[in-house]
């Protein structure tokens, strides 16, 4: 319910010699409550880096200053509602408060002012309140309404501002063609390659949402990569970019991102954050605070992507370079252990789920996605374990796979056993190759459905269309078996 109240809550919950917050002695008069000429009641937003991320709402209404605790901010569409929790009632002085409220205390954590102005007051119930607020950021016709308890929801009743979009709920990553670098005409941008897992980043309300290229959920496994929603603040974004463990020398390792993608339980999630750190690289800024920005050229992206000031040891901006030529970048690439280089054609827009060639990705090591479809029995001590995998491409127009070659090296045993593990749940009765192999190549063999996705290094192809040398480098769940093709 909401009513004039003391401000004595407040006051019990804090102590003015240990927080820098205003605190009125008791019994002095709460200030504004007499004025002596009418003017607009004021409204302040605090942007509150507390235990959780929160902005304070606040009105100033006979006397005090009302206020609700907003998890994700005001919503600024009316396709939204927003929860807001009702807290104690805080004095007008509060409204410029802004600092530090030291550890220990209540509320700990830093107080910033988000937005302050005027409003107009339309209704004040013990069940609605509802008014028009005039800010620099916060403009409209908003109304708070309890659900139970101290749980009040806010809902905006003007339309969103012209030209505003909510963030999607789904999207498919672009996609870079494979092929050498591009001439150095100064249309392209170049970027490293990262020997990572693909994700797309939401933020929204100060929290985070990735999801791999195939759209599965992955934010329980990067429990240390949540902190990125919290620094952007009230920013609704939606970020490009790919999940990286750096192992000796700084080097991204694929192999130690295994250990990460295989985690599941929350126990073993903490274990393997603990011994395998993940950073996130941010290449992309797909929607920033109700505009689309996929129709926007690289450099427009680019720019607006530096400007959020992304930066902490757990995630940062790759670097982009436009005034050195590929080649050199490639160099440097090989020079510091990197997977490769992304070459991105300045003027070209992002394409949600294509493959284009405004994106050229040159590897420094042939390296090729493969779908598993069976495994051959191991030999002496290994005979309760797999001895190789036959590997194949999807087959165009078809559901089953094109011949590739097998993989027998490359293997941990830890994950010889997880791999074991996942292809005893596939197994089937027939190939699922589109044409007969060799006796000798599959006897032994047992077939699984194609739906494991792994990758391999290699040192070429074979005029017959097989992979010479493979070497297994680990699955790729982040990844659908009918999105795999023969790549260089």
């Amino acid at each position: 319910m909401v009513s004039p109240g003391s401000l004595a809550n407040y006051r019990r919950k804090r102590d003015p010699t240990k927080t820098p917050e205003p605190v009125p002695a008791d019994g002095a008069p709460r200030a504004g409550k007499k004025k002596a000429k009418a003017s607009p009641p004021t409204f302040v937003i605090q942007e509150h880096h507390a235990s959780s991320l929160h902005w304070d709402f606040r009105l100033e209404h006979d006397g005090v200053l009302a206020s609700w605790a907003l998890p994700k901010g005001l919503p600024v569409s009316p396709d939204q509602n927003h929860l807001a929790v009702q807290v104690e009632d805080h004095p007008l002085e509060y409204g410029s408060f802004s600092g530090t409220i030291p550890t220990g205390e209540y509320g700990a954590g830093t107080v910033s002012i988000w937005d302050h102005g005027t409003y107009e007051l339309e209704k004040w119930r013990p069940n609605e309140v509802m008014v028009v607020l005039h800010g620099r950021r916060a403009q409209g016709r908003y109304v708070l309404f309890p659900t139970k308890g101290k749980s009040w929801m806010i809902h905006r009743m003007d339309p969103a501002p012209a030209g505003f979009e909510l963030l999607p709920a789904h999207m498919s990553p672009m996609l870079a063609v494979a092929d050498h670098l591009p001439p150095d005409d100064g249309e392209w941008a170049y970027e490293f390659k990262w020997d990572g897992m693909r994700v797309l980043v939401w933020v929204d309300g100060g929290r985070i949402r990735l999801t791999s290229r195939n759209d599965n959920d992955v934010t329980r496994s990067f429990p240390e990569l949540r902190g990125l929603g919290e620094s952007l603040g009230s920013h609704q974004a939606l970020l490009d970019g790919e999940v990286v463990v750096f192992g000796p020398g700084g080097k991204p390792s694929f192999s130690q991102l295994q250990h990460r993608i295989h985690a599941e339980s929350p126990s073993s999630v903490k274990r393997a954050e603990a011994e395998y750190p993940a950073s996130l690289v941010i290449f992309d800024l797909l929607h920033l605070d109700g505009a689309s920005l996929l129709d926007r050229t690289y450099d427009e992206r680019r720019s607006a992507l530096e400007g959020l000031g992304i930066g902490s040891p757990n995630w940062a901006v790759t670097p982009s370079f436009t005034d050195v030529t590929g080649q050199e970048i490639l160099s440097a690439s090989i020079d510091a252990g990197m997977e490769g280089v992304v070459a991105k054609r300045r003027a070209g827009i992002y394409q949600p789920g294509r493959r284009s060639r405004d994106w050229i990705k040159v590897k420094n090591q042939r390296m090729q996605e493969v779908v598993i479809g069976g495994y051959t029995q191991g030999n002496g001590s290994r005979s309760s374990d797999f001895g190789a995998l036959l590997l194949g491409l999807p087959s165009a127009g078809t559901k089953r796979l094109t011949f590739v070659g097998k993989v027998g090296t490359g293997f941990s045993e830890a994950s010889r056993a997880d791999l074991l593990a996942d292809l005893s749940r596939l197994d089937r009765a027939t190939s699922p190759f589109d044409a007969s192999l060799p006796t000798a190549l599959v006897r032994g063999t047992t077939w699984v459905t194609p739906k494991l996705v792994g990758e391999v290094r290699f040192s070429e192809w074979t005029p017959d269309g097989h992979l010479r040398h493979p070497v297994w480098r680990g699955l790729r769940p982040d990844k659908s078996a009918n999105e795999v093709r023969r790549e260089s």
